[in-house]
């Protein structure tokens, strides 16, 4: 399965609020919190009922964490978040950016190889009694 299948199969929304809150083991009350504090999002079905994908649950999960076991208040909870999703965006780019480099060598050493040869050509030819007029 591919990175982009996998990640949406994870972002699916499937489960509603009750289920969610189970899953997490929270109160669905407190996944309203959360989703007032902006922590979490749920997607919305046609019937404005909250949805939360496996993605959703796992961050709900870290979040409960957070605030049971390591004892960070809810305002560091969101900084964590806010952290975390900017270190994801800066490795997408480091991804994205080593993608790019490796293709910009890939020209260059072609294009390294194409003069090579091509200089090489041009002395046998000064060799053989001068240069061709190349149009």
């Amino acid at each position: 399965m591919t990175k982009r299948a996998r990640e949406a199969r994870e972002n699916m929304p499937l489960y509603m609020i009750s289920v969610a809150a189970e899953l997490a083991g929270v109160h669905p009350q407190t996944l309203r919190i959360y989703e007032r504090r902006q922590l979490i999002a749920p997607q919305r079905s046609a019937g404005n009922t909250r949805l939360y994908s496996q993605t959703d649950i796992e961050r709900l999960r870290l979040i409960q964490r957070l605030t049971q076991e390591e004892g960070i208040n809810l305002a560091g909870v969101e900084r964590i978040l806010a952290l975390e999703g900017e270190v994801n965006r800066l490795r997408e780019e480091m991804d994205s950016m080593r993608v790019r480099l490796d293709e910009m060598k890939r020209l260059a050493v072609r294009d390294l190889e194409r003069a090579r040869r091509e200089y090489k050509a041009e002395i046998v030819m000064i060799r053989r009694g001068g240069l061709a007029r190349r149009d």
